[in-house]
């Protein structure tokens, strides 16, 4: 790659954070005669107007006009932003049009990565030095993100286990090294607690739950420095580039991605912001878009790649960022509870990690194969923080910052394949957390090397043919990560039992102290998590307390503290076929859950006497925090979760 182009690429990559109107790439560009190589430089065009409930202080709105959109012609009306050397051929007001029409741009490199988590940042860094150390400057890494930022989407409790960073940059906490990570608290001391309504039980912490050595930090905070460090390598990162669409090569192995198309409105027609996808076509495509990516989606159905594994299970995982007084704070402690505010037939647990200066992290973590419908994850973490174990360190405080995402908790047994023709799946993508543990990053960033280094001994010798990563599926089963999933891969499915959460506890800790995972026999899965809800007039409805605004807080308030931005005028990425059908086959049978699964609101029911059922099924998808619950637990899996336009959704602090 010349000086040139490496200096647009440069600019391209401040470009991305910086208003739309500011956006170019280096680009390859096939037209009907030629193909012609331009090097990009910035290009302005019309500012995309934005939301007015852009700003985190301000509340979340329910829009009374939300509607199905309704299918309309598509007509550009502006130029692309991207550097092109060739004439644009548009369509006039009055034709019908179909965007396809339109050639997207092209960029080749050597491997693509769709998501900028600790698994994708890992495969690009690695990638790269593999590739400096072997004096190959040309091998092209690039990396796309959806978020507007790297980090601004991630979010976990978390504590990390070091040693996939330790071998990845063996000096991240090094004095003498002045890009080092200087957001890591050493853990301290364990507890573990069964909390009833109103005491905290100590019961022994499980071994796999021991955290001396680890480090709580702000995931988000780390991704953005592993970010920086990608850069300095040479990793072409690209944040605010959402890749909606897998492709293909004629022989089926993938081709590479393409980004969706920018300045649509709601009702389907361009605005003058209109800009056409663009397409990124790799050698090899690595997927890390973390929990049920919907790019992962697609390739695991195209090449069946759960043929051999059980179907993956998931949890909701719901968090807030407090600063607490000086007098409660206790750097670096850990505590991890069970039981209250949940059912005993649901399974979950809760955290309350101290970190940083005077910061506490408090989070939990739902099940989402939980039977009954009138059940809020939500609401039960709003509870959660009035228990005298929680309060004690909250009150007083203030809440800086809250998200929720979902997370994977099939374990060993929902492993899919993770290689396929021309690509490959890592971290949260395969699902490799291991929950017993209440950790994953550590695996996430250890697959993605591992795919890395498969990636390479295939690529190096420049083949042109397709490419599968048999060495990736090979050193998977060989490292730690298939190891410590196996041998704790029986304990999570064991609260399924009658004795539901007290008799999960028994048999994990007969697990966690005596068969340490060596017993012959492996628990299967027994339900899916959309399937395992039960109608609501067979479930005791829950009311939940109204929230104080102190310790707890209604679900607008919250949102308002994630930044989340969305442009109002752009087709609903969450999509559902047909909106009435969704009423009537929902409605009655579960009154209401997507509005209590949801963390952010953005689902509700509207009362609606023109309607069979009285309410009118509406989707605030400005509100959208990209936890894909809707995608995992609707009952009739017809919501389907998509990526909107580049750069939207929350931007997370300290999460």
């Amino acid at each position: 790659m010349s000086a040139s182009t490496r200096l647009a690429a440069g600019l391209c990559r401040r470009a991305a954070s910086a208003p739309r109107g500011l956006r170019c790439l280096s680009t390859t560009t096939t037209t009907s005669s030629a193909s012609t190589t331009t090097t990009a430089r910035p290009t302005t065009t019309a500012p995309i107007s934005t939301n007015t409930n852009t700003s985190s202080s301000c509340r979340p709105r329910r829009r009374p006009d939300a509607r199905q959109p309704q299918p309309s012609t598509i007509v550009p009306s502006a130029p692309r932003t991207f550097s092109t050397t060739h004439g644009r051929r548009f369509a006039s007001a009055d034709e019908s049009f179909d965007p396809a029409s339109i050639e997207r741009e092209s960029d080749e490199v050597d491997v693509c990565i769709v998501g900028g988590g600790p698994a994708g940042l890992s495969a690009a860094i690695r990638l790269k030095q593999l590739a400096n150390a072997a004096g190959n400057d040309d091998f092209r890494v690039l990396l796309l993100e959806k978020a507007g930022e790297i980090g601004a989407h991630i979010l976990s409790g978390a504590v990390i286990q070091p040693d996939a960073i330790n071998e990845l940059i063996p000096d991240w906490l090094a004095e003498d090294n002045a890009a080092r990570f200087d957001g890591a608290t050493p853990a301290g001391k364990d507890a573990m607690r069964f909390l009833t309504k109103t005491m905290a039980l100590p019961v022994p912490t499980p071994p796999q739950m021991h955290n001396y050595g680890n480090y709580i930090v702000s995931l988000n905070e780390f991704t953005k420095w592993l970010g920086e460090r990608a850069e300095e390598v040479g990793v072409e990162v690209y944040p605010g580039f959402a890749a909606s669409e897998v492709l293909y090569k004629p022989d089926g192995s993938v081709k590479g991605v393409a980004t969706n198309d920018l300045g649509i409105a709601r009702d389907g027609r361009p605005k003058d912001t209109f800009e056409r996808g663009m397409e990124f076509h790799a050698r090899v495509t690595l997927f890390g878009e973390g929990c049920h990516g919907s790019l992962t989606k697609q390739v695991v159905k195209k090449f069946d790649l759960r043929s051999e594994s059980q179907p993956q299970t998931y949890g909701l995982g719901i968090k807030e960022v407090w600063e607490v007084q000086p007098g409660k704070f206790k750097k670096g402690e850990i505590m991890h509870s069970m039981g209250y505010p949940l059912p005993l037939d649901t399974y979950g647990g809760a955290w309350l990690y101290h970190f940083g200066d005077n910061l506490v992290s408090v989070g939990l973590v739902v099940a989402l194969d939980y039977k009954n419908p009138w059940l809020s994850p939500y609401g039960e973490f709003q509870k959660l923080k009035h228990h005298p174990a929680y309060k004690s360190v909250l009150e007083g405080g203030k809440c800086i910052s809250y998200g929720a995402r979902a997370l994977v908790e099939g374990g060993f047994q929902s492993i899919p394949k993770v290689a396929f023709p021309g690509g490959a799946l890592i971290g949260d993508s395969a699902g490799f957390v291991n929950v017993p543990k209440v950790k994953g990053t550590h695996n996430a960033m250890k697959s993605g090397m591992l795919a890395a280094e498969a990636a390479w001994t295939a690529l190096k010798d420049g083949d042109s043919g397709s490419v599968f990563l048999y060495d990736y599926e090979d050193t998977l089963r060989a490292s730690s990560i298939w190891k410590e999933l196996k041998e704790v891969r029986n304990m999570r499915p064991a609260f399924h039992t009658p004795l539901g959460v007290l008799g999960g506890m028994a048999y994990s800790g007969l697990e966690a102290f005596v068969f340490k995972g060596r017993v012959p026999w492996t628990f299967n899965h027994k339900a899916s998590d959309h399937g395992s809800t039960k109608p609501a007039d067979q479930c005791k409805k829950i009311e939940y307390p109204k929230p104080d605004g102190k310790i707890s807080f209604d679900i607008l308030t919250s949102v308002s503290r994630t930044g989340t931005n969305h442009e109002e005028d752009q087709p609903v990425h969450l999509q559902v076929a047909d909106w009435d059908k969704h009423t009537s086959e929902t409605w009655p049978k579960f009154q209401g859950l997507e509005n209590r699964f949801c963390p952010a609101g953005v689902y509700e029911y509207v009362d609606d006497p023109t309607k069979k059922e009285g309410v009118r099924f509406q989707i605030n998808a400005q509100n959208c925090i990209h936890c894909k619950t809707c995608d995992i637990k609707a009952p009739n899996q017809d919501i389907n979760w998509q990526v909107p336009q580049g750069g939207e959704g929350p931007k997370y602090y300290k999460t």
